[in-house]
């Protein structure tokens, strides 16, 4: 196994602050905002089945990224010193997720239809304790307010210690002075504070995983699989959380290749190797979705049971087969295709080129999964409706993630302390080697 080792001095340095990007980013909002209140007035249940798959495609995203961030510090991964904070970035975003979720909150009838069927359906009278509006709007905040805290939380001990790093670097502005004094409050010493960060980071990582997989289901099943109440699968949550890690791994990788043509240092530090090992890990979880949704398919299809086929069916019938075709073509064919060979993970343009498919395959996917369950005979299924309110979240994600690494080093500055390996650990110990001295091969 390779052994990587960041350098004994890491730069501080931050993404440029740009008013022409934040023109762009308002912009996109505005455009975004305008389009939303407009299909309103046209046709309201259009309007907010494009705001609801945003908001899961968005969401996805961030929160996908944080678990890469909070996977890779669990296996003490090395290789990528220099990515971490790109992917711990994607938590600015969450506090705006939430904000978005509120009104969400508020739709009942007007976007679930078990809320009319449950008078006279008798199937869905059978899960009236799980399908109920007040259980739904409190298990929504409870979980994703506790995962989204969770995430942020771990987020502030990664940053903290680089408070103490970055207080004497260059370039460094109000905004940055007045959130290192937020973050820097009773602070114990730069050696302590790496010491707590790091053991603090170790001990609420697999809370964090626990919350994720738990929070991420009770998402899709609320706001995807219970919009068709006599169906349900129990590979839809996995597919929906690891397919949210699988863009937030490919985002991460194409921040990454956008913020090596902003600083020479940064580019130095994003080389080779974690361009090679975010192309593996965008094409290993490439596989991995397929292997999900495949599963889903293959126990629906040997089943053949009715209710649990007409959600496949409905996807893959005359109306939507089409579409569904292009979301496994850019979800499967492209980025496996692409990303297996060597040039792809190595040239930074393609890497950008492949990870830009598999997150526009995803962003397709989000909506497949909800368009069709809500869809009438007759109305089209993609107008260009749905990418134009996209535009409000994009710049909302834009924004937040640019503010983020515009403010905190772009590079985690400080590194966590090098535990011995369990192997190492017992050839040093006495009962092992007879002596108090490590053994050599």
């Amino acid at each position: 196994m390779a052994t990587f080792y960041a350098p004994a001095e890491i730069p501080v340095r931050y993404l440029p602050r740009s008013s022409t990007a934040n023109m762009i980013v308002g912009a996109l909002f505005v455009v975004g905002l305008g389009a939303f209140v407009v299909r309103l007035g046209q046709d309201s249940a259009s309007a907010w089945t494009s705001y609801v798959a945003n908001w899961l495609f968005f969401t996805s995203i961030a929160i996908g990224g944080m678990l890469h961030a909070v996977a890779t510090w669990i296996v003490k991964a090395k290789w990528n010193w220099s990515t971490r904070r790109v992917s711990q970035s994607f938590s600015a975003f969450l506090p705006i997720s939430f904000v978005l979720l509120l009104p969400m909150l508020s739709l009942g009838g007007d976007y679930f239809p078990w809320v009319a069927m449950m008078e006279t359906d008798a199937l869905v009278q059978e899960k009236a304790a799980w399908l109920n509006m007040p259980f739904l709007v409190t298990r929504q905040l409870v979980l994703v307010g506790l995962l989204f805290g969770i995430a942020l939380y771990f987020v502030y001990h990664a940053l903290r210690p680089d408070m103490g790093l970055s207080q004497e670097a260059a370039g460094d502005d109000a905004s940055r002075s007045a959130w290192r004094e937020r973050l820097t409050q009773g602070w114990m010493g730069q050696e302590q504070e790496e010491v707590n960060s790091y053991k603090r980071m170790t001990t609420i990582a697999p809370v964090f995983v626990l919350v994720y997989a738990v929070g991420m289901t009770v998402i899709v099943y609320d706001w995807v699989m219970s919009l068709e109440p006599h169906w349900y699968s129990t590979m839809m949550g996995p597919w929906f959380f690891m397919g949210a890690l699988w863009g937030g791994t490919a985002a991460t990788a194409l921040w990454s290749v956008y913020l090596r043509t902003k600083d020479k240092d940064i580019a130095h530090g994003i080389g080779l190797q974690q361009r090679w090992d975010l192309g593996k890990l965008c094409f290993g979880l490439t596989v991995f979705w397929t292997y999900l949704f495949f599963g889903q398919y293959i126990v629906i299809w040997y089943g053949k049971l009715p209710w649990e086929q007409a959600w496949i069916i409905r996807r893959s019938g005359e109306t939507w087969g089409a579409y569904s075709a292009l979301v496994i073509v850019l979800c499967f064919v492209v980025p496996f295709a692409g990303l297996m060979g060597r040039k792809s993970k190595m040239k930074p343009a393609l890497l950008a080129t492949f990870t830009s498919v598999i997150l526009l395959g995803l962003w397709l996917e989000r909506y497949g999964m909800v368009a069709p369950s809500l869809h009438h005979e007759g109305d089209p299924i993609f107008t260009i409706w749905h990418p134009l309110i996209g535009l409000m979240f994009l710049g909302l994600y834009i924004g937040a993630v640019r503010w983020f690494l515009s403010t905190f080093p772009a590079m985690q500055v400080w590194q966590p302390m090098v535990d011995p390996e369990t192997v190492e650990a017992e050839m040093m110990s006495p009962q092992s080697s007879g002596k108090g001295t490590r053994q050599t091969a």
